[in-house]
């Protein structure tokens, strides 16, 4: 099948080599080579052995010109922006930008928020592109993220110049629509916060054709500088037809904060790479989850924590809700380098499984190196807890309705982790949704 793929990236890269920096185009094709060498990951590679990539791998997929962005009204997308209109938003339909549908919030002096292409064609932030797009996610460590790189094209860029707090998050809304069936699209996205800043970022992938079949094949890298600040919310919820495959690699600088939350509700299949490098003294990462599963869905969750400098601190809860026949699978990792003295490293995965039929794989995974640390880790599956299910029904609450309640404190656990209000609003009322069997 990779064939295909080389055929069509000779098309587009002569196409986008005219508009593009010189530096890109042999970035493009080294990704490329690599993906024809490897192919698609299969069942017998343990990193994969538990994600079904074959319908992705044995289908054949249209990109570029999916078009769709003329159809898209703005009031559709009231649910996915949040409402306010201080805040800069960037919409991308079908993986094309669309500046009728965006809207540039309030940023202050110097901060830049821009969609990829135009950066790359015009040469806006043209020595922070240089500098970072590209360098961190690796295409040796994915094929997905290979391919994403080789059709690199458009999706956010935000710089925070040092020293400048974000008064208001930036809001990424990728859309798929109708048109979108039969496509892939390859999100690429870049998030630069130097030192001494703040930034909040809301990442959401979302649909307006709840049947369509697509792929989505986003990456996104993030760079925090010495002594920022960043959080980063993440939702998916993509038609429960379409395939998702993501990833986030981020690199936390010396005393710098990264805090992360991530929702997966929607696709047939969804797999969320998420990769964080403590890449200096005093750093720390955050990692909240939750993902709900129901029908035949498959969600896949791999974080990769990666403790090389000493006293550095990560935290990681991840909560699933399964329901139907779904399957959701778990795999984080700890990895602590010798010379890592001092990590303090916790790792939760809980999933509350509501169906006989549901399943879950989970994989808490720590590999320390290092003799002076604090780490620990820990899963658990099971059912709603029979006794208090029976306290709630003693004090008055019918049966289904105890359940949806328990259910929801359950999730609301980590959704009470993200800070911003209107996003957390947003998140609980999903939850609800989901529970009441609304969506």
């Amino acid at each position: 099948m990779s064939e295909s793929y080389v055929k069509e990236f000779e098309s587009f890269a002569g196409a986008t080599t005219a508009e593009g920096p010189e530096w890109l185009e042999p970035v493009r094709r080294a990704a490329m080579d690599h993906f024809a060498r490897t192919g698609f990951p299969t069942a017998r590679e343990e990193e994969w052995r538990f994600t079904p990539v074959s319908p992705i791998a044995q289908a054949t997929w249209r990109s570029g010109g999916v078009g769709g962005i003329e159809d898209v009204a703005r009031e559709q997308l009231t649910p996915f922006v949040f409402g306010h209109s201080e805040w800069c938003t960037l919409v991308f339909v079908n993986g094309e930008y669309a500046p009728a549908l965006s809207s540039p919030g309030s940023l202050p002096e110097g901060v830049l928020v821009a969609n990829l292409a135009d950066a790359l064609r015009n040469g806006n932030g043209t020595e922070i592109l240089e500098r970072h797009l590209t360098r961190y996610a690796r295409i040796e460590e994915s094929p997905f993220t290979a391919l994403n790189t080789a059709f690199l094209r458009d999706g956010g860029l935000i710089h925070v110049p040092a020293g400048t707090d974000l008064p208001h998050p930036v809001n990424l809304v990728f859309v798929t629509t109708p048109d979108a069936a039969g496509a892939v699209i390859h999100p690429r996205n870049l998030v630069i916060v130097e030192r001494n800043s703040r930034a909040s970022l809301v990442e959401s992938y979302v649909t307006l054709a709840p049947g369509a079949r697509y792929w989505t094949n986003p990456v996104t890298e993030v760079w925090t500088g010495a002594n920022s600040w960043v959080e980063h919310t993440r939702i998916q919820r993509e038609s429960e037809a379409a395939f998702h495959v993501a990833t986030t690699q981020v690199e936390v600088s010396r005393d710098s904060h990264y805090r992360s939350f991530s929702m997966a509700m929607g696709a047939n299949l969804a797999r969320h790479n998420l990769n964080a490098r403590l890449g200096d003294q005093n750093s720390e990462a955050l990692l909240y989850g939750l993902y709900i599963t129901h029908g035949n869905q498959v969600v896949d969750n791999h974080t990769v924590l990666y403790h090389d400098h000493p006293n550095c601190h990560s935290w990681e809860v991840y909560k699933g809700i399964l329901d139907g026949h779904s399957h959701a699978v778990f795999n984080g990792k700890v990895f602590v380098k010798p010379e890592a003295q001092k990590t303090d490293a916790k790792q939760t995965n809980r999933n509350l499984v509501l169906s006989d039929h549901a399943k879950v794989d989970t994989k808490p995974q720590l590999e320390i190196f290092a003799d002076d640390v604090r780490c620990t880790h820990g899963a658990t599956v099971g059912q709603l807890d029979e006794m208090a299910l029976f306290y709630a029904q003693s004090r008055g609450l019918p049966a289904e309705e105890a359940r949806r309640v328990l259910t929801y404190a359950f999730a609301a656990e980590v959704i009470d982790e993200v800070s911003l209000q209107p996003v957390r609003d947003e998140l609980n009322r999903l939850v609800l949704r989901r529970l009441n069997g609304e969506a």
